[in-house]
């Protein structure tokens, strides 16, 4: 009886492990029934018939990143290039990985190398290095369209090096030296035309600055000169009309008389005084007395009425 129970109890577990299946979060197991596809466990505990159903295949649903082995593609300018990348791809269709391909994982990179050849081939060097985006995402469009029939979605494809041989990655190297050097005298002539034009703008407008000064100083001075002629002028004037006043007044004309008969007698007296300037006295007074009654006519007719 013993024997029994433990071959019934032996019997029982090997049903129990055989039906109970936990299946882990982001996991999907496809089972089959007597040999044909029959569905797929989600995650949590799943009861299955025992020796009818069968686990066959188990697939993890998490993003998986695949290395894209090195390889050499020919540009479209005949140059070779060492080009290795990283793929990430996601299993979305657990019925399809299992039956769509014998092995989507070695599917997939050999897509993705054959991929990778035909966009390098379209392009040049240069533009090789330039429009790394544009090639990953062309790698990712012709693997996305085939991977479909293996329940694989291609998330996006990164290039990680691209190494052209030496004797191009030399004249690379020297190109972008030429280039480098180019832009410094470009910078350095550019630099010595803004110094010349800053001279230049400031010469003029010092230039400017100083001839507004003396403009400037000009001006001033024809306006002081033309106060002081006013002034004068002024002056002038009035001692005129103070005199011709004077002269009005009872007793102005013997005033002006005896004034200018001190003048004549003083201008005598003074070229009297000149050793080098001979002094002929007039022999008749009379003139005297004739140059002042012509002065005093020459008041009268000036003076106001």
């Amino acid at each position: 009886m013993a024997e029994i129970a433990v071959l019934v109890f032996v019997i029982a577990v090997i049903f129990v492990v055989r039906s109970v299946k936990v299946v882990p979060q982001q996991h999907a197991w496809v089972v089959e029934r007597l040999g044909r596809y029959h569905g797929s466990l989600s995650p949590g505990l799943n009861l299955l018939v025992p020796f009818v159903d069968r686990v066959a295949y188990k697939h993890s649903l998490k993003e998986i990143p695949l290395d894209v082995p090195s390889q050499v593609c020919i540009t479209r300018d005949n140059t070779q290039l060492q080009v290795d990348g990283i793929l990430y791809f996601q299993v979305t269709d657990p019925m399809r990985a299992s039956y769509g391909s014998s092995n989507y994982i070695m599917a997939v990179t050999q897509l993705a190398q054959t991929s990778l050849r035909s966009v390098i081939g379209k392009l040049e060097l240069d533009k090789t290095f330039e429009e790394r985006d544009i090639i990953n995402a062309q790698v990712v469009q012709a693997i996305d369209e085939a991977a479909l029939n293996w329940g694989v979605k291609v998330l996006r494809y990164e290039i990680k090096d691209l190494t052209p041989p030496k004797e191009i990655l030399h004249a690379m190297q020297a190109q972008i030296t030429a280039e480098r050097e180019k832009r410094a005298l470009i910078a350095a002539s550019e630099g010595r035309r803004q110094e010349q034009i800053n001279i230049a703008t400031g010469e003029r407008e010092a230039f400017i600055a100083r001839s507004e000064g003396e403009k400037q100083a000009q001006i001033n001075k024809a306006q002081g000169e033309a106060g002081a002629i006013t002034a004068v002028a002024l002056a002038t004037a009035e001692a005129i009309e103070r005199i011709a006043a004077a002269i009005r007044q009872p007793g102005g004309e013997q005033a002006v008389q005896l004034k200018v008969a001190e003048r004549a007698v003083d201008a005598y007296s003074r070229v009297a005084a000149d050793a080098t300037t001979t002094l002929v006295v007039p022999s008749n007074m009379t003139e005297v007395s004739t140059l002042i009654a012509s002065a005093m006519r020459m008041v009268q007719a000036t003076t106001p009425r």
